[in-house]
């Protein structure tokens, strides 16, 4: 299930044709669903009104045919049950919550942030464990309390440590469904070890990190391999050279044709100079253009 950009229009606002458009060629190609709102679908840079609006274009978009999952992420535990009844009268599926960030917490403080939402949950739940952009991260023992709240049926962990995401999905596989954050660093291990699904932003760019689940699941593990390593190169591409990810992500989209890119919100700014040009020679020695955009 990729996760999904947001684009904005040249005035600012958000650009729902296009964000409908992407979604439709990522469906197309294979994906089951779609996670919007969450990082790569800067949520921190819409307002409550904003991210309604993008959880009913979303789940219009995916239509009958698959899961759509949306970002549902608030310091206050009173802020992420708003966000998931928005999203619940949207039609969606289930939210993708972080523990709270920028406040520094106990793992007692996340677990009883979490219980709170628990408590009046609309919506099912998938955990979203990303250490370095919350700040708080949900621990394998953290989730193994986690696990047994009724509404919290899947996680997203995308610490990007191995060891972390093994481990977790050792203590929680029998009662979650566990889903590799950065499968475009390490989905071919995850999917050997059993994980559930992948959730990345790359398949915006490349749908061979679509094609990666079914190469696992088709026994092709030498390709899947050879996709692993492509899509690590453009996770160091994205993310060196003065480059993050976000950006990088659009401007990449731009350059291949692909809708869903466009400016990024502020504080981010668009790419441009060296990072840009770097970032647009690099694509071309990784990608097979004709495999971006089928």
């Amino acid at each position: 299930m990729p996760a999904i950009t947001t684009p904005f229009t040249p005035g600012g606002d958000v650009d729902h044709d296009g964000l409908a458009a992407n979604i439709r060629r990522l469906m197309g190609v294979g994906a089951t669903g779609v996670i919007a709102a969450g990082c790569t679908g800067e949520f921190w840079s819409l307002s409550d009104t904003e991210r309604a609006a993008v959880y009913k274009t979303a789940r219009a978009s995916v239509g009958t045919k698959g899961t759509t999952i949306v970002g549902a992420a608030a310091i206050t535990s009173t802020g992420v049950l708003e966000a998931l009844h928005a999203a619940k009268e949207a039609g969606c599926d289930a939210a993708l919550v972080l523990p709270p960030f920028f406040a520094h917490l106990t793992d007692r403080e996340i677990i009883r942030h979490y219980e709170a939402v628990a408590a009046d949950a609309p919506l099912p739940i998938m955990l979203y464990n990303i250490p370095g952009n919350a700040g708080n991260a949900l621990t394998p023992e953290i989730v193994d309390v986690l696990a047994d709240l009724d509404p919290v049926v899947a996680i997203k962990e995308s610490s990007g440590d191995w060891l972390n995401f093994h481990r977790t999905l050792q203590i929680c596989r029998d009662r979650l469904r566990v889903f590799c954050g950065p499968s475009s660093t390490i989905g071919v291990p995850a999917m050997l070890a059993g994980c559930d699904g992948l959730i990345d932003c790359f398949p915006n760019v490349w749908t061979g990190c679509i094609d990666l689940w079914s190469l696992v699941q088709d026994g092709r593990i030498d390709t899947a391999w050879e996709y692993q390593v492509r899509a690590q190169a453009l996770t160091l591409l994205f993310t060196s050279g003065g480059r993050t990810l976000y950006p990088a992500t659009k401007a990449a989209m731009d350059h291949l044709g692909l809708p869903g890119g466009g400016t990024p919100r502020a504080p981010l700014a668009p790419l441009e100079g060296a990072p840009l040009r770097d970032l647009l020679l690099g694509l071309d020695r990784i990608l097979d253009r004709r495999e971006t955009a089928a």
